[in-house]
């Protein structure tokens, strides 16, 4: 089937068209099935928060990734045969970083656009970014990723049997690219630590209130709920990444000032650069006081995903911080995962119990529904505890009025 698709085609001739993709996963001796599947329910989410479709998904068993085309080539034979009788299908969503090689030759061989996950995840970031410095790190990422693949993407101008540097018009391209690329990252880091010194500046002028952020995987509710505390008006949307750029707001508990912070949330397989990147959004959590760890207790892998955050409020240097555990959505987990012919005792047994398990694990805890506003006194209580904690340990000889 003859497909009139060019590579470096503008982004607002594609965004004309509806996208329509294929997603394909390994699974390998580090992944079961089971979570290749799963991963690739996020995936789905991630494409359509993009605005792709997703049609069909491909998964095959291997030890590890093949070198030239990721998948085995009877795989890249089956994708491209489904492609054929396809016509609408124009993208093929990897759930796993590709090299550039790899990209050239899946493109090569399937006619199509080929996107890797962190590729995916980066153009989200990059739609989504409103300030100038979300925009900065979304781009710096963007450069950082680019620049090792750069090789693998011009090889369709290099000469097919080189010397010992297979030197040629690729090669001449490779270098041109590679230094604009180098200086647009200088000149980014630059930019962003000039922006960064003013974020900095402006968090030493609130420095002498509590400040309490709110983390968490991506979709949970943190925004939500940050409307309900604070009684402000942040974006939120069932849909992957909604907050990008910190939103903070002074919240008075019991004449108790604090400042609550909304941040980006957390994903698997989050591009490295991407963190690197954001490390200086991110400060807000490293220097609050108080993490309000949000969960989506009706996710089927809640668990992993608090694995995930923790993770990587370890890496940022925030693992050690106090925290309250707020299990939302849990409305929705009872309507999933209690049968309706339950009495009334059967229930609050089986929930006691797993509050008492999900204590066990994580600590300190509170049951809410941000939807429902179940619970949120309960919340606005613990808060305020842990709030008057930390004034007492900043602030032990000063008599506070509330």
């Amino acid at each position: 089937m003859a497909k009139d698709w060019t590579l470096g085609e503008k982004t607002a001739e594609l965004k004309k068209e509806q996208e329509y993709a294929i997603l394909v996963s390994l699974i390998t001796p580090e992944v079961t099935e089971t979570q290749a599947h799963e991963y690739l329910d996020e995936l789905e989410f991630l494409a359509s928060t993009a605005g792709a479709v997703s049609v069909k998904r491909f998964t095959q068993r291997a030890a590890h990734p093949e070198h030239r085309t990721f998948v085995g080539k009877g795989k890249v034979e089956e994708i491209q045969k489904f492609i054929e009788r396809h016509e609408e299908i124009n993208m093929v969503i990897f759930d796993d970083d590709l090299s550039g090689k790899q990209t050239n030759n899946l493109e090569e061989a399937l006619k199509v656009k080929i996107v890797d996950r962190s590729t995916l995840i980066l153009d989200i970031f990059a739609h989504r970014a409103q300030t100038a410095q979300a925009k900065t790190q979304v781009e710096l990422a963007q450069m950082k990723y680019l620049l090792p693949r750069l090789r693998g993407l011009w090889t369709h101008l290099e000469r097919q049997r080189g010397g010992i540097g297979m030197r040629g018009p690729g090669e001449t391209q490779i270098e041109t690219d590679r230094r604009l690329v180098q200086y647009r990252i200088k000149s980014l880091e630059e930019k962003l630590a000039e922006i960064d010194k003013q974020s900095q500046t402006q968090r030493k002028t609130r420095g002498e209130l509590i400040r309490v952020a709110l983390v968490g995987y991506t979709n949970v509710g943190k925004s939500t709920l940050m409307n309900l505390l604070s009684k402000s008006e942040v974006l939120a949307e069932n849909k992957l990444f909604a907050t990008l750029d910190t939103t903070v707001r002074k919240v008075v508990f019991e004449r108790m000032p604090f400042l609550l912070s909304d941040t980006v949330g957390f994903i698997r397989k989050l591009p490295h650069h991407l963190v690197e990147s954001f490390k200086s959004t991110l400060d807000e959590v490293r220097e609050c006081d108080i993490l309000l760890h949000v969960v989506d207790i009706a996710h089927p892998q809640f668990e992993d995903h608090v694995k995930t955050v923790q993770k990587t409020l370890q890496e940022i240097g925030a693992g050690e911080k106090p925290t309250l555990m707020v299990f939302n959505k849990f409305d929705l987990y009872r309507e999933r995962y209690f049968d309706d012919l339950l009495d009334r005792d059967t229930r609050l047994e089986l929930e006691i119990e797993l509050r008492q398990r999900l204590q066990t694990t994580y600590g300190e805890n509170v049951f809410i529904s941000a939807h429902t506003k179940e619970n949120l006194d309960e919340l606005r209580e613990r808060m305020t505890r842990l709030i008057k904690e930390s004034y007492v340990v900043r602030y032990p000889h000063q008599v506070k009025g509330w």
